[in-house]
């Protein structure tokens, strides 16, 4: 397993690239206060994969680092640290995408780990997305559903799977209200 020196390396890096190297400058600040550091994204992202204690270890620390890397191609112009393990490097490509249309639709012919770990990117995504249109919003909630349906087909009932569940019916009553 990835031990706490590595992962704070990780998560360090993560942090100064996306501080240091956006390709826009509002990518170094999350959208919905325009204050937060983007970074807490990704590494909301890895924390919540390594407590799926159900998973398999393999997934576990590739994951996690996969998804502290996620973003480093889409948003900085920076590239992957050179020392990152093959399999990290393949499931950030496969997470890579030109926009939030591609992802939705280009996700479904990527590999199941790719879809696993982009259930925990959307979730997050869902956390924070009352800068988006009521549109943007319930279509982004009803991928997200379509996500946690296959992953509970495929790895079983985690617990991103329930945080999933209940991100979703409060964001889809705010909407409707």
């Amino acid at each position: 397993m990835l031990d706490a020196n590595q992962l704070a390396k990780l998560i360090s890096f993560s942090f100064q690239i996306h501080e240091t190297f956006p390709k826009e400058p509002k990518k170094t600040v999350r959208y919905w206060d325009g204050k937060t550091p983007y970074a807490i994204h990704p590494t909301w992202c890895a924390m919540t994969l390594l407590t799926e204690v159900s998973l398999p270890e393999f997934i576990r620390e590739n994951g996690a680092q996969a998804l502290l890397l996620h973003d480093i191609l889409e948003d900085t112009t920076a590239e992957l640290p050179d020392d990152c393990p093959t399999i990290v490097k393949s499931w950030v490509s496969e997470l890579t995408f030109a926009n939030s249309t591609a992802a939705w639709k280009e996700i479904w012919q990527r590999s199941d780990e790719a879809k696993l770990l982009k259930l925990y990117d959307a979730t997050s995504n869902l956390l924070d997305n009352s800068w988006l249109s009521t549109e943007k919003s319930l279509y982004n909630i009803e991928q997200v559903r379509k996500l946690v349906i296959f992953v509970v087909a495929t790895f079983g009932e985690l617990n991103i799977c329930s945080i999933a569940r209940a991100i979703s019916n409060k964001n889809e009553r705010e909407c409707l209200d």
